[in-house]
């Protein structure tokens, strides 16, 4: 069994239903969070910094811009089709009508096919999901939603603000209207431990998602997460440890389901710790030596 067989690549599947390679054009919409307006809180989570998740977009230009500058970029010519992707902060956390007038902007090159939205489970209602299936007739529609940990009391103490109860109601609703899932998970959040990484996975399979995000923690500048690392209330985890977690996660997680990242990248500049996140080929390499070493692949323990 080759690598590229041993678990279910995004970059595959993408090529397998577009028939060719397609590429995610990322978006910062110019959104906030209800974590961080009052509305829950405002702090966000601990990890969360001031830019959100896509600390690499030029969110002071408007969203059609955004588009326009990438296809204007040498990034355009790697590929022919494309999906928008509204990654910073809670891609549905407004208006029906602002909501609409934002992912309109985005769709403006006919080489964009899909349209994905990065969002927060108790910001999803069904006035929101018939909005995004009203694009599924001219494309490609997927949610992504933060679940993170299926732990509560790790969910309290990194300030999440919603609940599993949430998590689980919002995913119901996408899948009355057929619209893909992507669930957003952490490993090394405080207070982990392995069995919580279990338990997490053991959740999401009671759940009918297309895909999930794997992301380790780390720690990056002027956070909750950076003050808990100076003052010695928060530990990073080893490379050896997310590497045991992600095989766990792959061999135990439905064999069905996308595998859309194992490894979250941290901006070079705002990164504390760890060091090992910046060396992307170590995870990468080291986990594919260990499926190949332990004759390993996804869902093989999987249990339905």
């Amino acid at each position: 069994m080759e690598n590229e067989e041993r678990y279910k690549h995004l970059n595959k599947y993408l090529k397998e239903k577009f028939g060719e390679r397609t590429l995610k054009i990322c978006i910062d919409g110019g959104f906030t969070c209800p974590n961080r307006d009052g509305t829950i809180s405002t702090g966000g989570c601990i990890f969360c910094s001031e830019k959100g998740s896509g600390e690499l977009i030029n969110y002071n230009e408007s969203i059609s811009k955004q588009i326009t500058q990438y296809f204007s970029s040498y990034r355009s010519e790697r590929a022919n089709k494309f999906i928008a992707y509204f990654q910073n902060f809670t891609n549905t956390y407004d208006t029906i009508e602002n909501l609409k007038s934002k992912y309109d902007a985005a769709l403006i090159d006919n080489r964009i096919v899909g349209l994905e939205i990065a969002t927060r489970p108790d910001c999803i209602n069904e006035d929101i999901v018939k909005l995004l299936k009203s694009y599924t007739d001219r494309y490609y529609v997927c949610v992504e939603l933060g679940l993170q940990t299926s732990s509560e009391d790790i969910g309290n103490l990194i300030n999440r603000g919603y609940t599993n109860k949430q998590f689980t109601e919002a995913v119901s609703l996408l899948n009355k209207y057929n619209i893909d899932v992507v669930a957003h998970i952490m490993v090394g959040l405080p207070n982990e431990n392995f069995d919580n990484v279990k338990d997490t996975i053991n959740f999401i399979n009671m759940h009918n998602i297309q895909g999930i995000k794997i992301h380790s923690t780390y720690v990056v500048k002027n956070t909750v997460l950076a003050n808990m690392y100076f003052n010695g209330t928060y530990t990073p985890i080893s490379l050896e440890y997310y590497l045991a977690a992600l095989t766990y996660i792959i061999t135990h997680i439905s064999p069905d389901v996308v595998i859309h990242r194992i490894s979250g990248d941290a901006p070079k500049d705002l990164l504390i710790v760890p060091e090992w996140n910046l060396h992307k080929k170590w995870i990468l390499n080291g986990f594919d030596r260990i499926l190949r070493e332990q004759d390993l692949w996804q869902g093989k323990y999987y249990t339905n």
